[in-house]
């Protein structure tokens, strides 16, 4: 009896090992920071209210996002993918621009996943909605504050950064106002 009980203690133990284990490898911790620079003038777009780096900051940088489920929790922010936009240079997938008439977003760095969902499709779940919008580009959570990203911060790990015509698609006329929005999104 007594080894029984010592049996199934450690089985338990054990499972819990594997429970934590599980979990653990599940979260997405910080990989870095970097320290913001002043841009220098007329270099930082700030289109949608973006956030230029102040000199001196510490930026949080993530190599990872949370882990993609049927119905990912995220933030969904603003972006320009047009010349001149607030998104910088062209977009990663494709070199192209994109009006801000197309269903197109952004992901960050762990969800971008080295370009494994360029072109391909996510389901965006909002303010009682649905919208498909099409992945073009890369919202960088390991690097920022320099010309490559248009002197803008880092950015978070669970951001999808959308074209004006995903907001509208949810009922959000003036995405400006709003600033940012909590979403699901999945794999179309």
């Amino acid at each position: 009896m007594k080894n029984q009980v010592i049996s199934n203690i450690l089985l338990i133990c054990f499972f819990l090992i594997l429970v934590f284990s599980f979990a653990e490898s599940q979260s997405c911790r910080p990989s870095g920071k970097i320290r913001g620079i002043k841009p220098p003038p007329g270099q930082c777009n700030q289109e949608h209210d973006s956030d230029c780096c102040v000199q001196g900051k510490m930026y949080t940088t993530f190599k990872c996002s949370p882990p993609v489920t049927g119905n990912t929790k995220a933030t969904m922010t603003i972006n320009s993918f047009a010349a001149g936009g607030d998104g910088g240079g062209p977009s990663e997938c494709d070199n192209q621009y994109h009006s801000d008439d197309e269903l197109v977003v952004a992901l960050s760095t762990g969800w971008f996943n080295n370009k494994s969902r360029c072109l391909k499709y996510v389901n965006i779940h909002g303010n009682g909605k649905s919208v498909r919008a099409k992945v073009v580009d890369e919202c960088d959570s390991t690097m920022g504050c320099d010309s490559d990203h248009d002197y803008q911060p880092p950015c978070p790990n669970n951001i999808v950064d959308a074209s004006k015509a995903v907001w509208s698609g949810l009922g959000i006329s003036d995405p400006d106002d709003v600033g940012s929005l909590d979403i699901s999104w999945s794999d179309a």
